[in-house]
């Protein structure tokens, strides 16, 4: 949760897992910071396509989970 806050540039403690991207100012450019924030802290390439269906936080995680 601390990467999507990063990304969006808001209070950590404002975030559960459960929180709608669209409830945090989840747009184009938190997309490509959240892409590049990934690779540099985790060594993971999130696709782009795969990034779009994320409807919460929750789903990024799993993503970067999910992602080798």
């Amino acid at each position: 949760m601390a990467l999507v806050a990063d990304v969006v540039e808001i209070d950590p403690a404002r975030l559960t897992r459960d929180t709608p991207l669209a409830d945090i100012g989840w747009d184009s450019l938190a997309v490509v910071s959240f892409i590049a924030a990934a690779d540099e802290r985790f060594g993971k390439t999130i696709a782009p396509k795969k990034l779009a269906a994320c409807q919460s936080v929750r789903d990024l995680a799993a993503l970067i989970e999910a992602t080798d």
